[in-house]
Order: C-alpha cells, then sequence, then structure tokens
C-alpha cells in the first residue's frame, strides 16, 4: 500500500518516483500537503530561493497554415484556405524585433504550423538572414512538431534537420506540441502530427546535442489525471538520460486548454478552469521533475492571483511579457502583463523580480 508521507518524503530526498506514486500523490494528497513540500523542494532546487525570474521575449508566427488538423486550435489554417494564409515577411519581422529591442528584449520565440512546403531551405535562410540583420537576437524557434515535419518534406532524419537549423542559427527548441504525451490522447487531438515517441526521439537528439529545450503539458480536455502523471514522467526520464554538464530541458511549464471556438468545444468538450487543480498541478511537477530546475506559472491561461499562489506551490518563474502571443489567446486567454506589470504581480507575491534570459543567466 502507498502511503502519502512516503513518497513525499521520497521525492524530497530527490528520488524519482514511480507512475504509481505520482497518481497515488495526485490523488490523494491534500492540496496543502503537496504545496508545502514543492515549496521546499523550490527553495532547495533554485539559486536564490527569494528571486522570481522573467523575461521580455516576443512571439511571431513565421506561418498560419498548418496540415495538422490540432481539434485544440484556433489559431491555424488549412493549405486550402488560400485567403487566409500567410507567411511573415522580412519587413514585419524588422519592424516585430525593432520593437522588441526598444522594450529591452533579445528573443522570438518563433513558431508556426506544419506548412506543406516549407522546408529545410526556408527556415536556414531566414535564421540566417535574421542572425545577419540581428547579430545579438536569439531564435527560440520551432518545436519538435514542427521539426519532424521539416525532417519528413525535406527527405532528412531529423538529427540531420536539427544539425542544419542549428548551424544556420538555431538556439534553443521550445516544448511546443507535447499537449499530452500519451499516444491514445494524441491520436484524438492532434491525428496528423507527429506522434508521441516522434517527440520525444526529437527531444532526445536535441538533448544530445547540448541544444538548450523547455518541456510543456497542456492539460484540461480529453486526458484523464493520470494520463497526466504519465506525461511528467515520460518527461523527468527523457531528462534523465541527459549526458552529464548538457542543458536537457531548462524549464517546464503546464498550461491550461483553453476551448473558446475550438472544434473541441464543439465535440462538447469544454475547459473548466480550477485555481486549485492548476496549483495541484505545478506543486505535482515540481515533485515529479526532480531533475529539472525551473517550473514556470503560465499567467497567461490561469490569471495573476493563481500564478502568484503557483509561487508558493512550487514554481520560481512568470515567464515573459509575450509580446504578441496568438494561438492560446486565440481560444480564449485574454491576460496582458508589460515590463512593470510582471515584476509588480512577482513583488505582490512576495518575492524579488529578477530579469533574465532564455538559458535562465540573471540579467
Amino acid at each position: 500500500m502507498l502511503w502519502v508521507d512516503d513518497i513525499i518524503r521520497k521525492s524530497l530526498d530527490r528520488e524519482p518516483l514511480t507512475y504509481d506514486e505520482a497518481c497515488c500523490l495526485y490523488d490523494n494528497a491534500p492540496l496543502e500537503t503537496l504545496a508545502q513540500a514543492a515549496d521546499t523542494l523550490r527553495c532547495d532546487s533554485v539559486p536564490n530561493p527569494d528571486v522570481v525570474t522573467w523575461q521580455i521575449d516576443r512571439n511571431v508566427n513565421t506561418t498560419n497554415v498548418c496540415t495538422s488538423g490540432c481539434l485544440f486550435c484556433n489559431f491555424h489554417c488549412k493549405p486550402h484556405q488560400t485567403e487566409k494564409h500567410y507567411i511573415t515577411t522580412l519587413e514585419q519581422y524588422d519592424e516585430k524585433i525593432a520593437r522588441l529591442f526598444e522594450l529591452g528584449g533579445d528573443q522570438l520565440l518563433l513558431q508556426g504550423g506544419m506548412h506543406p512546403k516549407l522546408g529545410i531551405e526556408f527556415y536556414e535562410n531566414l535564421f540566417r538572414e535574421l542572425k545577419s540583420r540581428y547579430p545579438r537576437l536569439r531564435l527560440h524557434a520551432l518545436g519538435a512538431p514542427e521539426v519532424a515535419h521539416i525532417a519528413k518534406i525535406s527527405g532528412l532524419t531529423t538529427q540531420q534537420t536539427l544539425e542544419r537549423l542549428v548551424a544556420a542559427g538555431l538556439d534553443s527548441l521550445p516544448g511546443a506540441g507535447a499537449e499530452i504525451l500519451v499516444p491514445r490522447v494524441r491520436r484524438i487531438i492532434s491525428p496528423a502530427k507527429p506522434s508521441v515517441e516522434e517527440w520525444i526521439t526529437v527531444m532526445h537528439q536535441a538533448h544530445m546535442m547540448n541544444l538548450p529545450t523547455s518541456a510543456t503539458m497542456m492539460y484540461g480536455h480529453i486526458e484523464t489525471p493520470h494520463e497526466r502523471m504519465e506525461h511528467l514522467i515520460r518527461i523527468r526520464d527523457l531528462q534523465a538520460a541527459v549526458p552529464e554538464r548538457n542543458y536537457g530541458f531548462i524549464a517546464f511549464i503546464p498550461w491550461i486548454f483553453r476551448s473558446t471556438g475550438t472544434r473541441l468545444e464543439a465535440q462538447g468538450v469544454v475547459s473548466h478552469f480550477s485555481a486549485l487543480e492548476y496549483i495541484r498541478i505545478i506543486a505535482i511537477s515540481r515533485l515529479v521533475l526532480n531533475n529539472i530546475r525551473n517550473i514556470q506559472a503560465s499567467w497567461l491561461t490561469v490569471g495573476k492571483q493563481t500564478a502568484q499562489i503557483a509561487l508558493h506551490s512550487g514554481a520560481n518563474d512568470f515567464g515573459s511579457i509575450m509580446i504578441e502571443e496568438n494561438v492560446v489567446s486565440s481560444a480564449g486567454a485574454n491576460n496582458h502583463f508589460d515590463a512593470e506589470g510582471i515584476q509588480q504581480a512577482i513583488r505582490e507575491a512576495g518575492f524579488i523580480p529578477r530579469l533574465r534570459d532564455q538559458l535562465y543567466n540573471l540579467l
């Protein structure tokens, strides 16, 4: 029989929890117990427990054309919807990057869709041109499904694709496209997207190359609570395979599914936000992901107050002011922060705000 206190002690000793132990905590542990344990582990994991980090970056979508047909996404359009198509132009990048630098940021979170005609040469040319124009710009770009897609249509392996993207200027790889890393869930909500195993393969290869990455989880749709635990265990085990001194997953970011206007909503799958459930997710993430230092509170999807509570429940990062976010916002997430607002929110929660870069170096 599994006992909550024994599992908590095991997690505080940084021993990896089993799937059954993670499920037991999720099902049975009082939220206050989870939050206190997660906060203790946070304090032991970060260089300064009084500091909460934040970032200035800008989301830019390379294109809105996507063949994956994810049921949770309002942003994409299909290849035949030519009246809605766009590919961001260099002139538009110039305008967006100028504003990013003006606000004190230096990174583009550059993502788009799985465009059937944009192969490796397109991204190589784009990355090289952006780095030529803006040498100090950092490209936190694409995601594992996009890398797998680019490889497929370019006749390359994912390893070759990553190597060419890095040579062209890719600095780090976002955790996008994970959703829930369980095949049953993926077959339903993202039937045409690269598989769970392909996501894991791309990330493992990135880790072997010492390309920094992040990991995510979008919860609150068709998955079960125990499938969330399966997702966390997969992330934890993938991180455990990272060679010593390589970056691996620098951060983990869970966020809640927003259903407004999505095809999942049309099928009766409606998001029901619970602050208590989100805090449980944050705390469990800290306890299960014993080998990932940074847990980010997703203020964009849960709002200021819930994100502040998360900082006392295992999270140590408040994310970015997110200049120009389109995908989650198009499904009903309408929270916003500027640089002063995000710092004030961190202070109100009782912490010292510190600006960081993508590698969590303090600026």
